[in-house]
């Protein structure tokens, strides 16, 4: 049997007639840039998520460093993130000037840790004036950057507690997120709807894709959210009158209308990741593998519907690279999120970070590992992947 990673041919042609339609009376209309299909999107987002605010733009990066091009963020700035994370995340820090602040994992959920980042306020950072500042640096901390991967939102209600205490603003990269809800001060939020904005992306391989590049910012403030308007169009408003240097950030007609469609199935498609990551628990327990591989955390389960979307179902395994290279040879599709952290990275080399400055992000970069999930995925494939892992480990 044949396990891809992804298939997306399954979701495209139950749905392939209503999107050809859409695709058509665009080209019809010959508007491709912020029509009607944009607007029609943005508000259906917004009533999606509950959030005040939506603006489509071109890509999940693009989302990030609109908003951080929107506050001002610039070279005398930095922001708090996580270095377990796709690059984008701390590298629109960068393209803005700013410094990236990193912030170990947890070790459970993979996201950033509410004890480090307590302690880095309390040991790293003090208050001047107004602001808060990053000791070492003598930078402004403007924002906290919490990225719930792989689906699961992060801990927020105790980050939430924390960027309220010391006077910072929270930008969620709900990227890989869309559609999970955590509880924050006893209310049930999704994410992108718990900080000042929220950063999504629909790049094809996410739980809502488009047929190329796409992103969407919520955001909760009214004034921010119409300078992140203008923002898009490089900072335009009217036509040829520019009050401030924008980016080209435009979400295509083609795109929204596309993710237009797809948008009502989503809590379906969400639905059924969840049970297949249910069965997959269910087949590890039968094979007696649960105490060789550390399954995906569910800290919300039981507390709220949607307490991950399983973006991604990961792994944490010994030998990682041996199973990986088994795992290819029965054909089943895997991949490894992230192999290397953002401290790491040789682009990041000037913050000076060294090996072992974040040990719970450098032990997740050698253990995890992806494994096939999506909507449409059978029963026979899953059990097929895991008594391949059972065989694996029983060698």
């Amino acid at each position: 049997m044949r396990v891809p990673l992804l298939d997306l041919s399954g979701q495209y042609s139950n749905l392939a007639e209503p999107i050809r339609k859409r695709i058509d009376e665009v080209l019809a209309t010959q508007r491709f840039i912020l029509g009607p299909n944009v607007t029609k999107f943005e508000e259906a987002i917004r009533q999606f998520t509950g959030a005040p605010h939506a603006i489509g733009v071109s890509s999940g990066t693009d989302a990030l460093l609109a908003v951080f091009m929107a506050m001002g963020i610039g070279p005398d700035d930095a922001i708090i993130t996580t270095p377990y994370s796709f690059f984008a995340t701390a590298g629109c820090v960068a393209r803005t000037g700013a410094r990236p602040l990193f912030v170990d994992i947890d070790p459970v959920t993979y996201n950033i840790s509410p004890v480090e980042l307590q302690k880095f306020l309390r040991d790293e950072c003090e208050g001047r004036g107004d602001d808060m500042v990053h000791r070492a640096s003598g930078l402004r901390v403007r924002a906290i950057v919490p990225v719930h991967l792989f689906g699961l939102c992060c801990d927020m209600d105790s980050i939430d507690r924390l960027a309220r205490e010391y006077h910072i603003p929270l930008i969620e990269d709900a990227a890989q997120a869309i559609g999970a809800e955590c509880v924050i001060a006893s209310e049930v939020k999704q994410a992108g709807t718990m900080g000042l904005c929220g950063c999504f992306s629909f790049y094809p391989s996410k739980n809502l894709g488009a047929a190329g590049d796409a992103g969407l910012i919520t955001c909760q403030d009214a004034k921010l959210a119409e300078r992140i308007r203008v923002f898009r169009e490089h900072g335009m408003e009217p036509r040829y009158y520019h009050h401030f240097v924008g980016g080209n950030f435009r979400i295509d007609e083609m795109q929204a209308a596309i993710l237009d469609v797809k948008l009502p199935h989503l809590a379906d498609w969400s639905a059924a990741r969840r049970a297949a990551a249910d069965f997959y628990g269910t087949e590890f327990k039968r094979v007696g593998l649960t105490k060789s591989v550390t399954l995906p955390a569910e800290p919300y389960r039981g507390k709220v519907e949607s307490h991950h979307i399983y973006h991604q179902y990961v792994i944490r395994a010994p030998r990682r690279e041996a199973l990986r290279e088994y795992l290819e040879k029965q054909s089943v599709g895997t991949a490894i999120y992230y192999p290397v952290g953002l401290h790491e990275q040789e682009c990041f080399a000037y913050l000076g970070h060294k090996r072992g400055d974040f040990p719970e992000t450098e032990r997740a970069t050698q253990e995890t590992l992806a494994l096939p999930i999506y909507p449409e995925l059978s029963r026979e494939a899953q059990t097929y992947v895991v008594n391949a892992i059972a065989a694996f480990f029983n060698r």
